[in-house]
């Protein structure tokens, strides 16, 4: 069983790194920087490198939540984490919390960021002040979910110090 939790841990950690990193990667580095590139160098980050990028960015999210659901799973705490530790506090509440933010960031991923950033790319038909929304709307759920990960990173990295809760 020690081996099935290892595996679980570090597929978890690693798909968690692979989508935290993109999400600040799109937040710290291609946003802020797409006004100074060239208008006629533009159609490849939208053609090329934010589709390979969000492809990516969804399915690490979805890996994740999997990977921590199986390893909460498999530890036997996953019920006191999402009742965020209603029957045992400490632990449990830590990782409940990161678990519930991470839970919400995932949805954001899956359900209003890339639906978004699908209309925003092109990659669907959408009138151009749709895109022009849809574009804001992806940007913003970003934002929100890079803002959300800095406590779910640290309930998750905390509840290996339960003294913290």
């Amino acid at each position: 069983m020690e081996e099935i939790q290892f595996l679980w841990r570090w597929l978890h950690v690693l798909s968690g790194v692979m989508w935290i990193g993109l999400l600040w990667y799109f937040n710290f580095v291609q946003i802020p920087n797409m006004p100074k590139i060239p208008d006629d160098q533009k159609p490849a980050i939208g053609k090329v490198i934010a589709p390979a990028a969000l492809f990516w960015f969804r399915w690490a999210a979805m890996a994740t939540i999997v990977t921590g659901l199986l390893l909460a799973g498999s530890n036997g705490y996953i019920v006191d984490a999402i009742a965020l530790g209603f029957t045992d506090a400490g632990a449990s509440t830590a990782i409940g919390i990161g678990m519930w933010l991470g839970a919400i960031m995932w949805f954001n991923v899956w359900f209003i960021i890339w639906p978004n950033q699908k209309r925003a790319l092109g990659m669907v038909d959408a009138e151009p002040d749709v895109k022009k929304q849809s574009a804001r709307t992806a940007m913003l759920f970003s934002r929100t979910n890079t803002m959300l990960s800095i406590p779910m990173l640290f309930c998750m990295v905390s509840a290996q110090n339960p003294w913290y809760f």
